[in-house]
């Protein structure tokens, strides 16, 4: 179940053209953004790399229509996990595998925050288990990683801007190959 590095290209190439559900821009165009805005934060490799495949977990399913929209949690936080086991270290796995919980606990601690949450975005969280508590809140933050899952989290939120230019997939390929445990 294992990708190698180069499936990760492969992915993009196939189904990076697709419409991120609900938003102005494709999978890769949201990937790319969270990326720029995870490095414009000066951000290490690890962390730009799970800004860039946090949400490869939708790259390796195919629930066709927008899932939120038949009240379909896609779990694909989880999902693209295993795929990346054994590729990253653990630091790029759990910002991935957190940053639907860091939604969930920025709607718990922020204010507004949710009211600055696209609609698809809005669905999805009452389908990923709505608005922390106070006690849960503070259990997921206390967590190992939980920072960089809302520090990804928010660049998640702001990657969704039409025609931004970034720079090339290649680029942050090259950022992830550096951080990569195998570069098969």
């Amino acid at each position: 179940m294992a990708l190698a590095f180069d499936d990760l290209q492969r992915l993009f190439d196939q189904r990076g053209g697709e419409q991120y559900t609900g938003e102005p821009v494709t999978q890769l165009e949201h990937a790319l953004q969270t990326a720029l805005l995870a490095e414009r934060a000066k951000s290490d490799d690890e962390l730009v790399t799970a800004a860039l495949l946090h949400d490869l977990g939708h790259l390796v399913q195919d629930f066709g229509e927008t899932p939120t929209l038949r009240g379909v949690d896609d779990e694909h936080q989880h999902r693209a996990v295993p795929y990346l086991r054994g590729l990253f270290p653990e630091r790029v796995l759990g910002a991935i595998a957190g940053h639907v919980d860091a939604k969930r606990y920025l709607c718990a601690i922020r204010p507004g925050y949710h009211d600055s949450l696209s609609d698809d975005s809005k669905r999805s969280l009452q389908l990923q288990g709505g608005v922390f508590s106070q006690d849960e809140a503070e259990d997921f933050i206390a967590r190992p990683g939980a920072a960089d899952a809302v520090r990804l989290r928010v660049w998640d939120d702001l990657a969704k801007v039409a025609r931004l230019p970034t720079p090339p997939l290649a680029h942050y390929l090259e950022r992830a190959r550096r951080c990569a445990l195998r570069a098969s």
